[in-house]
């Protein structure tokens, strides 16, 4: 296994739908190994295939609930059902995201409760999970990678100034950024 380098805003391929999965060979279970070693070494709950520069519609997750049960496994050609989005504005402490793909940022999201996420593991065998809180959320964020969306994309307007700002500051916003888990330190 292998820490693959993770994409930051700018990258198109970051920015852009992914392509489903067609080929299910030692390749595509390479990536999928590498893949939840770099989300460990990040450390993430989540990791999708474009924020390792793999324009494929597949996502790893790994996060443990309140119940101490662990929810790991990868979504390949994932389907994401969700129930309404609460109105109102979204708290801070807790409904805070962050993404490998702007490393150190956290900014509010409001996001639907509840999801079904239906997709195929690595061995085609199809599945369905009923999510709901931060689970939901997970499946939320990564399914959004697989469509060209980051999470700062859907921010409400007041936090879009301060994501241009940091984004600016930190010379991202352009191709070719990355960090390496493990290995790049990051400043906040």
């Amino acid at each position: 296994m292998a820490v693959l380098p993770i994409r930051i805003t700018g990258e198109a391929v970051l920015h852009s739908v992914a392509e489903e999965v067609t080929e299910f060979d030692d390749s595509l279970r390479q990536l999928v190994d590498d893949m939840f070693e770099t989300m460990k070494e990040a450390p993430g709950v989540g990791l999708a295939a474009p924020q390792v520069g793999v324009g494929l519609r597949l996502f790893v997750y790994n996060w443990t609930d309140d119940e101490g049960v662990l929810w790991r496994g990868v979504a390949i050609n994932p389907e994401v059902w969700l129930s309404p989005t609460p109105t109102g504005e979204a708290d801070e402490d807790d409904e805070s995201e962050g993404c490998l793909s702007l490393p150190g940022e956290r900014f509010p999201l409001r996001r639907a409760e509840h999801a079904i996420l239906r997709a195929v593991d690595l061995d085609q065998k199809r599945f369905e999970i009923v999510a709901e809180g931060w689970l939901a959320r997970i499946f939320q964020h990564e399914n959004d990678h697989l469509d060209g969306v980051l999470y700062v994309d859907r921010l409400e307007h007041d936090y879009t100034k301060a994501v241009a700002k940091v984004i600016k500051k930190k010379g991202w916003g352009v191709p070719g950024q990355t960090w390496l888990p493990g290995e790049d330190h990051l400043e906040d």
